[in-house]
Formats: C-alpha cells, structure tokens, sequence
C-alpha cells in the first residue's frame, strides 16, 4: 500500500535499509517486464523483480549499520501524500551506545520523467556529534520471493550482473533476465548537503554496487543524503543502450527540490483530469483517493507508450505472477471517460497477441480467436495447472484458466471503448478484427440442434470458478452458461454491426480488408437468436444448464463452522467435498450481466433469443444468486453493489464500501502483501461514476439517470466525452453541467430522458423532478 509508481516504474514500500526477510520485501518492478523461468511445459511466466535501488543506510564511525533488529526504534511514522504522490517516514532510533539519531525521508517514483525515482534522507544527530559513514547503493542480487505459495516463478530471474562507477558519485549495474536476456539498467547518484567534506570509497561484491560516505555530523545539525537513480531496459523506445540512457539519465536529473517540484505539477494536472469527490468530510473520500493513485500510479498516461496491458495486482506486487486476466473489464469503463487514449494503448496489447490468440482457438479445434485466462509477454496461455489450497496446504488441479469467457470481456470492452469515444480509426483497424475473432470463435463452438432449432455451447465455464464442471466430472465444462450464451448473442450483433460501420466509411480501411460475408454473418444472425438458455425458476435464468438440479448447501452449518466462508470453494475440497455439486458461487456470474447491461439492454437480449423475460423480476434475480454467492473474489462486490444500486441502495453501498476496504481494511490478513487488486480497484470508482450517476453512453447519446444512495450527499466528477470536458455535480435532487469554453459543437444530454443541450463555456442546471421509486426496473435509462 505504500508502493509509489508512474505507470512505467514502481517501488514497493520497504525500508531502505531493509533487505528482503519475510517482514520487509523490496521491490522494483516496470510495466510489462517478464520473464520465463525453465521448467515444465516450459517453465512459468512472471513480472521480475528488478535490481533495488533504495539500498541506504548508515552508522556512527565503528558502530553497527543501522537495518531492521538492529538499534532500537523509539518512534516511526510513515505517510503516503496522495496529492504529491510522495512516501514519507520519520524515525528516532538509539544504538547500544545511547546515541540518539533521526532520521526523515521523502521518496519518490517520478510522475514527471518516468525512469527516474529519487530518496532524500535527512539525519541529525540529537545527543551526539563525531564521523558518520553512509552506504549507498544498488542491489543486484534480488529474487522473486513476493508470492511464497506460487513457487513456479520465485527464485532468480536475473543473471550476468555487471557493476560499475561513472564519475564520483554514480554507482551502475546491469542484469539481464534468464529466459529471454533482456537487459535492464540501474544508476543511482548519491550526494551530500551538510556536514563539510566527505571522502567516498567503492563497496559491494559481485552482484551489487555501492559507495561509502565518511563525513563529520554535529549535533543538531542536519545532513541530507539525496539519492537520485534512472532505470532502463531493453524493451524501451527510442533508447539504444539501456545503461547508457541510465547514466546520461541520472547526470541529467536535478535536485531533489527539483524533481519533486515537476512530479507534484504532473501529479496536479493528472488529480484535475482524474477527480472524484464525494465531500470532503465524507468518511470514504480519502478510500476514493487512495483507489485513484494507486489506479494511476499502474495505468498512468505512460502506459499508453508500453506493450502492457492491465496486471490484476497493478506494478505493487508479483501475485498472479504479474499476469493480465480479464480484470480490464472492470477498468476500461473508468478509463473510457477520462483517458480513452489509455485505454486504447491497452486494447492494443491484446490486438497485438490476436495471432496467439488465433493459434489457441486452432490448438482446440476452434476458429476465429481465443484470447487465454491468463496472459504475459507473447500472448499464450499462462494459466497455472495446480494451485495450493490456502486452507490445508495441499497442491490440486488448477481448472481456473479454463474460462473462454476472456476473449468475450475483450470483445465487451473493444465496443463499449468506441461506444463511447466514436473512435472510427480505432474501431476500423484493431476493434474489428477483434470483435471478428471473438464471434468466429463462438459461432464455431455453437452446436446446432435440429429438433429444436437451438444452439448449444458445451464444455465451457463462467466467471464464477467453483463451477469447472458437473459432479463428478471437474475440469470438463458446463453446458449452456447464461452469461456465456448470452455474451455470445450480444458479441455476435456487435460484430456484424462493427463490420457494417466500417464498411460504410472505406477511408479507414486499413491496407488488409476483413471479409466477411453474407453467408457468415447470417450465421451469426441466426445463432445469436436461438442459442439455448434453461432457466431454474419462472423469469429466473439457470447459472448453467442442470444448476437448478444441484444440492442446496446447508449455509448455516458452514457460517456456524467457519464463520468466513470468502474460501467455501476450498473448505470443501479440504474436506474432501466438491463445490461443483452445489448451488453455490465464487462471484457474480449471472449477475454479471446485469453489471454489463442496462436493464432495457438485457430484456432485449433475452427476448431476441425467444424467451419471455420480465424486467420486474430482475430483483428476485438478484435476490436468488446473492444469497448463494460466497465473494471469494474481490470483483464480486463491485458486480453485486451495481445490481443492487436500484433495488436496495443501503445493500448496494454496504456492497460499495467492503469493496473500497478490500486493500485497505484488513491488509494483513489479506493477500494484498503481493499486489493491489486493480480491478476492484478501477471497479468502485467506476460505480462512482457511472452507477450512481446512472451514466451511459448508447445509441450516440451521453444519458444521466442519477439515483445517489442516502450515504452520499453529492458527487461531483469529470468527464470526457468524445473530446469534450464535462464537469458534473449530482445531487439526490439536481444535476448541474458545465464545460469549458472551446470551439466545441454542443452536445446533448439525455437527464432521465429529458435532453439538454450543453454548449462550450456553459453551466446547466437540471432538477431531478420526483423522485426514482427503489425497486422499480422501467425497460429504459437503467
């Protein structure tokens, strides 16, 4: 939680006179740097922990290094400054010899020059005056070792260390990573204000480099040690030599008065474009913020400038290895509205791994193109094949990465991106052909059934993984999933409507034209009307087929047995029960549909399958699932606090706020020691956002149908929609406006279905009128 970062580089929250031992874990990490270590099926892919920097510490003249167990500490006090994006730590510690020492730092990971990081470490003496030695230096010898019950990527991931010197005061090394060599740099360039002269002696052995500053320290007197380091690998643009750019890099940086002045200004313009405020007496204000900056510290402008896409545990960790799932769901809508380009930089990672994904739906026996569960460098499949259960210990078969649904959020986000932003070229030379690949896919797996002019998709999984297959029969899939079938009706419409879009503007055609022809896309019309749903009760879809013939678990024997039942999944497999022959779930799965689709948007896609459906009944959906959904995964409560946003809004923020504490709450019972969780993350301020302000882009029309829960007394946020800036302030009985002045064409807003015409310069203030009535489910503007 205290890791800084700037969407290129980031450094955890360890002491810098801390080295790696089971309390304190240091690392560096750069967006998108992977490596492969050997073993079966080729080894394991994880994001590598590069070389430390921070290495500084220091002692009196013949006395001990000062690190953790050594001294004693009378007091530390450690804050992260959100506005400045700045880490600050004060301490007092006292030796054997009774010499009291404070210590005060300020660090940074530069939001203004994203390969530069800067420590600045302030000492004074308080009861002693005599020599005082600083170490200062780079740690090459770092492991893999953040995620201890993932062994397949822990261990060492860089060889052929190289150190050096450059100059006086500028200490280097390289690495490369064992499996692919690629090379990183790091230099780091230490100076002294305070304390008259210092002589300077080279320290370290063959994996890391340091230097030695004796000078004299007087009582009460401060010294500053500022301590300035560049990283650079092989993977970065426009760079020829990965250690010269480090070192020209690191010459060139200025003070640490300096740099801090240009990273709070880039922070500043990044908080103007990014704000989100619920009131600033508001308890969960400062939750909000600390999901913003650490959202931006991983998905910062510069991400846009990477081949890397969106890692479940952000740039703070290595769980999952740092491996990108379909977590970009939950991100995408945030980002749409506030930094499209972003997001279309990170759609591109997938469009660039379109091949791989072609190749893994061939390998199955499929068309089109399959993206998988989890992906990293080149785009194959990276999903694990065991896994520790967390509750006896013992290594099981790992079906998880068996949930095709991936290549359906990609397909999701792809359209919903170019709903939103009208972005033609994107949409013509990456968006279709991802649409394409994804309708290919289903349409291949879709079944015909003659007796009933049905369409079936078998052997497949949902998002909600306590479910891999029937009883008896784990790993082989389910048959006609509801979010899957319907998924695929709607991925199918949108691929054909794609391709009519961009066939009517043959100027954005790329050079390579994507055919598909009447045939195909008749198809796909006709599949996306009969695919096959089974419903559990009247109006009620089944999770999957044969879910409503599953046994009922006995909810309260287990609450009374376990209390917390977030791990019910792998309680029962400790037991030696299976959770396929349950009516139970992980996460939201039926019920994400509702957190993807309008109300009115849902009815329609049923309906275009042939089933009747009755948006009234949406809340005795809602209340069916809920009651048998475990929240075993941090997503689940962002889903279920959206679906429950018009039908039980006090549910719908209690939903809210468990989501907004899943990093902050209780970390230390909790796996966020190996990465934030970036989609819950992303997931509450989007419910922020475009939930509770009933924000929606569809059919080319921005729409607002806000219904705040009683918690909240106002919202205020901004937007860009299709280029223009739109500041809203929302409140439980108005709606006010504004933008900009600019040569801006205005645009029209949808207000509960009334329109407003919004002009450049201007502020509209709506009224809300009566109020929304909870528990209703109108066919439109949900």
């Amino acid at each position: 939680m205290l890791t800084l970062g700037n969407g290129y580089l980031a450094a955890r929250g360890a002491a810098p006179e801390a080295s790696a031992d089971g309390v304190h874990y240091p690392g560096t990490y750069l967006a998108g740097f992977h490596n492969r270590r050997p073993g079966p099926d080729g080894g394991e892919e994880s994001i590598v922990n590069l070389p430390n920097w921070l290495p500084l510490t220091f002692r009196p003249a013949a006395g001990e290094w000062y690190a953790p167990g050594r001294c004693r500490r009378l007091h530390e006090h450690r804050a992260l400054d959100l506005r400045r994006g700045l880490y600050l730590r004060e301490l007092l510690v006292l030796d054997p010899d009774q010499r009291r020492t404070r210590i005060r730092q300020r660090r940074l990971v530069s939001m203004a020059a994203p390969h530069v990081a800067a420590l600045e470490t302030t000492l004074i003496a308080e009861n002693w005056s005599g020599r005082v030695e600083i170490r200062s230096g780079v740690d090459g010898s770092v492991r893999n070792a953040n995620t201890v019950t993932e062994p397949g990527t822990c261990g060492r991931h860089l060889t052929g260390v190289t150190c050096g010197m450059d100059g006086t005061d500028v200490v280097w090394l390289t690495a490369a990573t064992t499996g692919a060599h690629q090379l990183v740099a790091v230099t780091a360039r230490t100076t002294v204000t305070g304390g008259g002269p210092a002589s300077r002696r080279q320290v370290g052995e063959a994996e890391d480099i340091g230097q030695v500053l004796a000078l004299d320290l007087h009582a009460g007197e401060p010294v500053v040690v500022a301590k300035t380091a560049a990283v650079f690998s092989s993977r970065d643009r426009a760079v020829d030599e990965p250690l010269v750019a480090a070192v020209e890099e690191v010459h060139r940086a200025g003070s640490f008065t300096q740099l801090l002045a240009e990273h709070t200004a880039a922070w500043r313009d990044l908080w103007n474009r990014f704000r989100l405020d619920v009131g600033e007496r508001h308890a969960w204000q400062l939750p909000v913020r600390v999901h913003t900056f650490h959202l931006l510290q991983t998905l910062s402008p510069y991400a846009g400038d990477l081949d890397a896409g969106v890692p479940a545990r952000g740039l703070h960790g290595e769980g999952y290895h740092g491996h990108i799932f379909w977590d970009e769901l939950f991100v995408y809508p945030y980002l749409n509205l506030r930094f499209p380009e972003l997001t279309r930089a990170l759609l591109e990672y997938r469009h660039r791994r379109l091949t791989a994904a072609r190749r893994q739906a061939a390998s199955e026996g499929g068309s089109g193109a399959l993206f998988p569960w989890q992906s990293g460098t080149s785009g194959r499949d990276e999903s694990p094949s065991r896994s520790i259960n967390p509750v006896n210990g013992e290594w099981v078969v790992d079906y998880t990465g068996r949930q095709p649904h991936a290549n359906l959020a990609i397909a999701y986000s792809a359209w919903r991106y170019w709903e939103t932003t009208g972005d033609l070229s994107f949409l013509a030379a990456s968006g279709l052909e991802l649409l394409v690949g994804t309708a290919r896919f289903w349409a291949a797996a879709a079944t015909y059934d003659p007796a009933d002019d049905r369409y079936d998709i078998r052997g497949v999984t949902g998002p909600d993984e306590y479910h891999d297959g029937y009883p008896g029969r784990p790993g082989q899939g389910l048959d006609n999933c509801a979010y899957v079938n319907l998924m695929v009706a709607w991925a199918l419409g949108r691929a054909a409507e794609a391709y009519a879009i961009v066939s009517r503007h043959p100027g954005a055609v790329g050079w390579r034209t994507i055919i598909v022809d009447d045939e195909e896309r008749r198809r796909w019309a006709h599949i996306a009307r009969r695919l096959r749903l089974a419903f559990v009760a009247d109006g009620i879809p089944a999770q999957f087929e044969g879910y409503g013939e599953l046994a009922e678990l006995d909810w309260d024997r287990y609450r009374r047995r376990y209390g917390d039942l977030r791990l019910l999944g792998s309680l029962l497999q400790a037991e030696g029960d299976d959770p396929n022959r349950y009516r139970i779930s992980k996460q939201a799965d039926v019920l994400m549909l509702l957190y993807l689709f309008s109300a009115e948007e849902l009815t329609a896609l049923v309906r275009q399958l042939g089933y009747p459906f009755d948006p009234a009944r949406i809340p005795d959906i809602v209340d069916y699932y809920l009651c048998r959904t475990t929240h075993g995964s941090t997503l689940s409560r962002i889903a279920h606090a959206w679906v429950l946003a018009r039908t039980d809004r006090r549910r719908s923020w209690e939903m809210l706020l468990a989501a907004l504490g899943t990093d902050l709450a209780d970390p230390a019972h909790s796996s966020t020691r190996e990465g934030i969780h970036l989609g819950a993350t992303a997931g509450t301020l989007d419910i922020l956002q475009r939930c509770y302000t009933g924000l929606e882009v569809r059919g080319d029309v921005l729409r607002l149908n806000p219904l705040l829960p009683d918690s909240l007394d106002h919202l205020d946020c901004v937007i860009r929609y299709r280029n223009r800036l739109i500041e809203l302030r929302i409140d439980h009985h108005h709606v006010r406006l504004a933008t900009p002045p600019g040569a801006d064409p205005p645009v029209t807003v949808l207000i509960r279905d009334r329109p407003v015409e919004l002009a450049a310069g201007t502020t509209v203030t709506v009224g809300l009128g009566l109020p929304f009535t909870e528990g209703s489910h109108p066919e439109a503007g949900e």
